[in-house]
């Protein structure tokens, strides 16, 4: 397979190692080190996808991940990979890849139509056409705005690639291998410090990979990278990541990386991870990103074979690629010169350079009239000519403010240079503020926020040597700053490839109608200069307001190429300075990154880790529905055949208030509190009082935020002076102990005390009923379970079948009951043993809706069932639960704002409707009248609906407005088919005594 413009000799590439791939189905060839770029390019393939808002014709811009047009697909296990930058996908044998945003071809699109009807869609267009008739957005613009939307396919089968996730620490972070980022490396590893240096691309090296026309220590810039690389690989202190992107700086020195492991590998090891998320702490963190080259704004700038001159010389020296046989430069700073020349030294024609200045540097001229090159001074693109490819470019010669036409230069390439713009996205990111630097016409970093510095290009200096000597300085004072010290690492000495001058910002002039040439700013959205201009005669000001209305720097390069070019534009349309119209925001993101890399292994059965209690295996025999209850896996009910789960939940509930039940309450959260200040710090946390709480008994607890609100709520067990139990709600047990640890951290570090998260290391198996205590007592020992010894509401310590055991006498049914607490590694033991003995009690293993049937019978609250974050102890008849003489306590304060102590809350009721065997729906709303007006509001909601076979009749818990005040009353519960009658009573419908419970 032919490659017409690879070159004979040169480049990186292995030419050995030949590669077969496809594009659109065509079969074309490469060789290992190429990119996909690189690859077509040198296969003559030039128009790579159609622009998103136009669908004109678009080739390969750049030669990096700033890449606004080649974005391609990548068909790879059976789907498609969508607008990856064929910049940065690496060519491997049987790579299969497509355009985007054409139909039928990429050749002849039918969305072209959109650039002959252009005038009809001007920036902003979406604002004003988008707003009538109403009825239309519905049916018609938004189905069409959705068609549109996106530029590539997205996959249609789950990813099957595997993503992995690390955590690392390091003195220093380099993030760039170009000679900056390798100078501070090697300073930084010399000093002692533990570095990590990442790149984006393949190989390390950045421009020193390109570059021809300089000298390190006397050697090739190329040679000087392997001896600099294999330095710092034999040093165990530094990490070498190539293929990763430093994608997101974030606070204390965060910075998140994205490695590519094996995209570019045809047949990856299935043991490797696709991508690795390295999440890095860093002490310092130098920043070499090196800068962007600039576009250059002229009429029809956006045609295939036009493209950056630092990418032209990249695709030549490193790939071994030349972009055209007959190439014109336009350029208004002097690095563009070299990319002439190299391609010169090639047997490529150089058409012409065209420079926008008058008088650029007599050596550079030199040089080309030694080639044999035509040079124009004061000379600038008009336009350009021909369709999927450009073909010539037309020339007008600066005259004061206007332009004069020069003639028309036939090529097949253009390569263009406005000048470089340091990157500046991960400085941004770490919140860095950048300045305006008016002899650069660019901004560049500012005063370091966190411990970072810029270094190199990325922070305006430019020239190969000055870059260097930058880069190990950052790296010296990066270490001494982590570590203390500094080396003395031998600095190497550059010769030639110094800075250059020139550039220019905004729109070039040109003698053609404006209204009618498309000058583009953001290739990418298809923003022109007269759309920000536009922009700028509507109304926008703000670059932010012109970003949004013309969408430039929205795409995923984030305005790196069109920033400062847009920047200029809108300054000029408002007379303004460029720093006071602003510069928009870089966000994370540095490029785009896959889904799968955020996701790691949360996905499938991993998104939500899936908890099973300790009789899960056992209840599951029998049959069970489960229900998730945060993380757990719960059973919901055990039906026996041919019951549903009203029939199911009856049986259950008789049964357990008969003999007795067995129910898995290993979810509940636990936390032990240990310490001489552990009652202090309950009394604190707690509403409740705990210091006179003696060993061996038990107290509800109820925990408030601080505005006064319930939270959580739990049976708390004080095993010793200096020891507690302290149970929460299984949804809160995480929120609740990370509330405790912060409270004790930031608020009280005075208190001798600890706190252990103990959830998992018990397993709780909960024995209610009034064959309770029989039940469990051949099991017990050490433990006197007698009604006056171990009364309700006691803790105690022995053994249960022979293992360590704290057994509480706490119910939630209303019933005689026990909790066992055993080491979790005995739970299924205990429970087998347990649901044996209940069985030949005649009792039953029930479920978590017969738990909530019981404990309603009994009005006992369910924290975010009862509650929504806006009740009050009060507002659930608590108040005894608050210690009326303690001082303070987490929400005390809270308590007592106006709001909270005002007539008119909604309070904690029972409602017994008329019929009693209708039964309420939770959350249904509760009015006064059976039909109220429309608009009127309600009094309250159902907060639990259940049948209470204890009960015979249906119940209901509700918050209501002065609900206590209307007992006795009815009310009225608003249906579709008609409003349910109901009486309002106390929230407690079963044993109001408690006699059962203190059986």
């Amino acid at each position: 397979m032919s490659q017409p413009f690879r070159i004979e000799k040169g480049g990186r590439i292995d030419r050995a190692a030949s590669l077969s791939f496809t594009f659109d189905g065509e079969r074309l060839s490469g060789h290992a080190g190429d990119t996909l770029a690189s690859a077509l390019l040198a296969n003559g393939i030039h128009l790579v996808g159609r622009s998103f808002k136009y669908h004109r014709p678009r080739g390969i811009l750049t030669a990096g991940s700033e890449e606004p047009n080649a974005l391609v697909g990548i068909c790879r296990k059976g789907d498609q990979t969508p607008n990856l930058r064929a910049t940065q996908v690496e060519v491997y044998e049987g790579l299969e890849t497509v355009s985007q945003n054409r139909f039928p071809s990429r050749g002849f699109d039918v969305g072209a139509v959109n650039d002959l009807l252009s005038p009809l869609f001007p920036a902003g267009f979406y604002y004003k056409t988008f707003m009538w008739p109403k009825a239309f957005w519905d049916r018609v613009y938004e189905p069409v705005i959705r068609a549109a939307a996106g530029l590539g396919n997205p996959p249609k089968n789950p990813d099957h690639d595997t993503y992995g996730n690390l955590y690392a620490h390091c003195d220093v972070l380099v993030i760039g291998s170009g000679p900056a980022g390798l100078a501070a490396a090697l300073a930084a590893a010399d000093s002692g410090a533990r570095v990590i240096l990442c790149d984006e691309q393949a190989e390390f090296g950045g421009s020193l990979l390109t570059e021809t026309a300089a000298t390190i220590d006397g050697t090739a810039p190329a040679q000087w990278v392997a001896d600099t690389l294999e330095k710092l690989s034999a040093n165990g202190n530094v990490t070498l990541l190539p293929r990763t992107t430093a994608f997101g700086y974030f606070a204390q020195n965060f910075v998140a990386l994205a490695q590519r492991i094996t995209d570019h590998v045809s047949e990856p090891d299935p043991r490797l991870p696709r991508e690795r998320l390295w999440q890095v702490r860093a002490r310092e963190v130098v920043i070499a990103a090196g800068a962007i080259e600039r576009p250059m704004v002229f009429p029809e700038n956006d045609r295939p074979g036009i493209m950056l001159a630092e990418a032209g010389r990249t695709y030549l020296n490193r790939y071994g690629v030349k972009v055209g046989h007959n190439v014109l430069v336009a350029t208004a700073c002097d690095t563009a010169w070299q990319a002439a020349f190299d391609l010169a030294d090639h047997g490529v024609t150089i058409a012409a350079i065209a420079d926008v200045r008058e008088n650029p540097p007599e050596a550079l001229q030199s040089i080309a009239k030694a080639r044999g090159i035509r040079v124009e001074k004061g000379c600038v693109v008009t336009g350009t000519t021909g369709r999927k490819r450009i073909s010539a470019a037309l020339l007008g010669r600066l005259r004061g403010n206007g332009v004069a036409a020069a003639g028309e230069v036939a090529c097949d390439a253009l390569l263009m240079s406005g000048g470089w713009t340091p990157t500046v996205s991960l400085y941004s990111q770490s919140r860095g503020k950048v300045v305006w630097n008016e002899s650069l016409g660019t901004f560049v970093p500012g005063q370091s926020v966190q411990n970072e510095r810029s270094a190199g290009a990325c922070l305006g200096i430019y020239g190969l040597n000055a870059a260097l000597e930058d880069g190990y300085a950052a790296g010296e004072n990066a270490a001494k700053a982590a570590i203390g010290r500094s080396g003395t690492v031998s600095r190497a000495q550059a010769h030639g490839a110094d800075a250059g001058e020139g550039g220019i910002l905004g729109a070039l002039p040109h003698d053609r109608d404006p209204s009618k040439v498309k000058a583009f700013v953001d290739y990418q959205n298809d923003v022109t200069a007269k759309d920000v201009k536009l922009a700028v005669r509507e109304g926008m000001h703000s670059i932010e307001h012109i970003k949004r209305y013309t969408t430039t720097g929205m795409a995923t390069d984030q305005g790196r190429l069109s920033n400062l070019n847009a920047l200029d534009i809108a300054s000029k349309a408002l007379d303004k300075p460029v720093t006071d119209v602003g510069l928009t925001t870089f966000r994370q993101p540095y490029t785009p990154t896959t889904f799968g890399i955020f996701a790691n292994i949360s996905r499938g059965d991993f998104f939500d880790p899936v908890r099973k209690t300790p009789s899960h295996d056992f209840v599951a025999g029998q049959d069970a529905a489960f229900e998730d209850v945060g993380q757990w896996k719960r059973a919901w009910y055990l039906p026996k055949d041919g019951e549903d789960m009203h029939q199911a939940v009856a049986r259950e509930c008789e049964t357990v208030r008969k003999s007795a039940g067995l129910f898995d309450a290993s979810t509940l959260g636990k936390i032990e509190v240990v310490g001489p200040d552990a009652a202090e710090f309950l009394e604190r946390m707690y509403t409740n009082p705990w210091k006179k709480l003696a060993p061996g008994r038990c107290r509800y607890g109820l925990l408030l935020n601080d505005a006064g609100f319930i939270i959580d709520d739990g049976v708390v067990g004080r095993l010793a002076e200096d020891r507690f139990h302290v149970t929460t709600t299984t949804g809160g047990a995480a929120h609740v102990f990370a509330t405790m640890e912060d409270y004790l951290q930031t608020e009280w570090p005075d208190l001798d005390v600890w706190i252990t998260s103990i959830t998992e290391q018990y397993a709780v198996c909960a024995v209610q009923g009034p064959k309770a205590r029989d039940i469990i007592a051949p099991f017990v020992e050490g433990i006197d379970l007698s009604a006056d010894a171990f009364p309700h509401m006691s803790v105690g310590s022995g053994t249960f079948c022979g293992v360590p055991c704290r057994l509480f006498r706490i119910s939630f049914t209303g019933e005689l009951g026990f909790e066992v607490n055993v080491p979790r590694r005995h739970g299924k033991m205990v429970w087998d043993k347990l649901a044996k003995a209940v069985a030949e009690q005649e009792g039953v293993i029930y479920g978590t809706e017969t738990m909530h049937v019981l404990r309603a019978d009994k009005g006992y609250i369910i924290v975010g069932q009862e509650t929504d974050g806006t009740v009050t102890p009060d507002d659930v008849g608590m108040n005894w639960a608050i210690g009326k003489n303690k001082a303070d306590f987490v929400g005390k304060r809270g308590l007592a704002r106006p709001d909270l102590v005002a007539g008119g809350r909604k309070q904690l009721v029972g409602l017994l409707t008329k019929d009693p065997k209708v039964v309420l729906e939770e959350g249904a709303q509760v009015t006064k009248l059976a039909n109220p007006p429309a608009g009127t509001p309600a009094e309250g909601h159902v907060t639990s609906a259940y049948h209470s076979p204890a009960m015979g009749r249906s119940i209901a818990l509700a918050l209501v407005k002065d609900g206590r005040r209307l007992t006795g009353e009815t009310l009225n519960i608003p249906m579709p088919n008609g409003a349910i009658p109901v009486e309002v009573v106390e929230p407690f419908f079963y044993d109001k005594e408690g006699a059962r419970l203190n059986g």
